[in-house]
């Protein structure tokens, strides 16, 4: 079993963090960039998977969704709105001012555990795409005629989350890990009961408790 992990490309949230106070998150589109580094994706990952079949599942938002469509995959044999892998709740149109507040009280506090008012924990996320995970791995074992390669179009907490979980990481290995870049994808490759990674996410610190990501 495989999943191939891809950030959603560069969307108007990522240049102007005054755009959540006017639209909201999931409406986000992406830029002219966000667009050209998803077609690229889309080269580079035909070139991986050949005829391959996959299936994708993709957060409903609508930077991610415009980032499946462009990578342009003509072997998905099936293409799921998967809800659980949306970005963390931050809540509806945010206050600039409140919004500042928010980010360094959560960077203090710490990203996992810290609950945003009116939205999510790091937490909360972790469960959901434990959930989605879980449900995955059953799927490939269960259905002859689910591919054994799923593409995960999502966000960069998330994708660290889903990661997390599949190997059992600490939480503070988990906030020292920095988000992928926009499509930049990470594969996730399971031989039995174990996950393998093909290449580890940067940190921006050692992680206190020591752990590693191997």
């Amino acid at each position: 079993m495989r999943i191939i992990l891809l950030r959603h490309g560069e969307s108007l949230g990522n240049v102007d963090e005054l755009a959540y106070c006017r639209t909201p998150d999931h409406s986000l589109p992406l830029t002219a960039l966000g667009e050209a580094q998803a077609a690229r994706a889309g080269a580079d990952l035909r070139a991986l998977l050949g005829d391959e079949p996959v299936a994708a599942y993709v957060s409903p938002y609508a930077r991610t969704v415009g980032t499946f469509r462009l990578l342009d995959l003509p072997a998905v044999q099936r293409c799921v709105p998967e809800p659980r892998l949306r970005e963390q709740d931050w809540g509806n149109l945010q206050d600039p001012d409140e919004q500042q507040v928010q980010k360094r009280l959560r960077h203090e506090f710490g990203h996992f555990f810290y609950r945003l008012p009116h939205g999510e924990s790091g937490a909360d996320v972790d469960d959901r795409v434990a959930s989605f995970l879980s449900e995955l791995e059953h799927r490939v074992a269960r259905d002859p005629d689910h591919p054994d390669t799923a593409v995960v179009v999502s966000h960069g907490l998330t994708a660290r989350l889903l990661c997390r979980r599949a190997f059992s990481w600490s939480i503070d290995l988990f906030e020292s890990l920095s988000n992928p870049a926009h499509c930049d994808p990470r594969v996730l490759t399971r031989v039995g009961n174990a996950w393998s990674l093909d290449r580890p996410f940067e940190q921006w610190r050692p992680s206190p408790d020591g752990t590693t990501q191997v």
